[in-house]
């Protein structure tokens, strides 16, 4: 097995956080390091206190490229601020040229800056994952994107004319920076809908269903849910022609056979049974037409927004950009109650 040494860009936040947790038990990861300016010089026990008696090490204040450039097998996560690592990649590149670094670097990024790029590798692992098998450059889905994408890529052989999709999400997608909108007082008893009709993740979506041939006519509400972590998406659309909710069921479970993170499951899907996992949880139901009207189903999904939708899924990606199984370093259950 290769083994890896990993640099986390931006470890104090969540997403680095659960970077941390699943590559401290990764087979193949030989070291770790992780830049936080503002915790530089702390043990990453003092950001992460569930890593403490686990995973030694401290924040450093930035990048040591020529320390990596020694390594056999190089890898660079960021968990960077949307916009951070894209503004920094002209001085990081020109570094790692000089350094003979480039070429040999994995780099998988968790933000938004090169989801839209052509040069950069799409992450969604559960679609058509050979596309990560020796991928250099792989950028990480979003949160909901992954959410919407598993709930409807299986439909792209129907296109239905309409598919409207409401999705619930915990604080913690929002980062670890407290805002008006986050800040537990405001939330804990609250439930609100935002960015309605406009959320970026939108974009991920529609571009990789027209990349299946399905010009999606997507409705997207996004909704701020009084939990920690999770996403709830529930896709509705008119029930394709020729299909009960027995044959739907039995064509998601044929798509995603071979996807060991991808489970279907009986009634709803529950976030608190994949909290802390890397799986995503998947339900559909159906009713018949009635007079001459036609049917109309829903697909439900459940994951960790920080797991699944996230962190877990950016290690699913390293995996097979090694070569290795999908599942090392992540077969492990959450914890339940969460």
């Amino acid at each position: 097995m290769t083994s890896v040494d990993v640099l986390i860009l931006g470890a104090s936040g969540y997403g680095g956080g659960e970077l941390l947790r699943w590559l401290s038990n990764h087979p193949a990861v030989k070291s770790i390091r992780g830049t936080a300016r503002s915790q530089a010089g702390k043990a990453f026990h003092a950001q992460h206190p569930n890593l403490r008696g686990l995973l030694d090490g401290t924040f450093e204040a930035a990048p040591d490229w020529a320390a990596l450039a020694q390594s056999d097998a190089p890898v660079l996560f960021s968990a960077l601020p949307h916009g951070e690592l894209s503004k920094h990649w002209p001085e990081y590149q020109a570094e790692w040229d000089r350094l003979g670094l480039t070429d040999r670097l994995t780099v998988i990024d968790l933000s938004t800056d090169f989801r839209l790029d052509p040069a950069w590798v799409y992450g969604l692992v559960d679609w058509k994952p050979e596309r990560m098998r020796g991928a250099k450059r792989i950028a990480n889905p979003g949160c909901f994107a992954t959410a919407l994408q598993l709930a409807l890529l299986p439909l792209a052989p129907w296109k239905p004319a309409f598919v409207a999709v409401t999705a619930a999400t915990g604080s913690s997608g929002s980062g670890a920076a407290a805002s008006d909108t986050t800040h537990h007082p405001t939330r804990a008893n609250d439930f609100r809908a935002y960015k309605m009709l406009g959320h970026q993740h939108e974009a991920e979506v529609l571009r990789t269903l027209a990349t299946e041939g399905w010009e999606a006519p997507l409705s997207f509400v996004p909704q701020s849910a009084p939990m920690v972590r999770g996403i709830f998406a529930t896709a509705q659309f008119p029930l394709p022609a020729g299909l009960d909710q027995a044959a739907l069921r039995a064509h998601y479970e044929a798509f995603y056979k071979d996807r060991f993170f991808v489970r279907m499951v009986e009634g709803s899907p529950r976030v608190a049974a994949t909290t802390g996992s890397a799986f995503a949880d998947l339900a559909v139901t159906a009713r018949a037409g009635h007079h001459g009207q036609p049917g109309h189903a829903a697909v439900m999904v459940a994951l960790d927004n920080l797991g699944k939708g996230m962190a877990a899924q950016a290690v699913q990606n390293l995996n097979l950009a090694l070569g290795l199984p999908e599942w090392t370093g992540l077969k492990m259950a959450g914890g339940y109650p969460s």
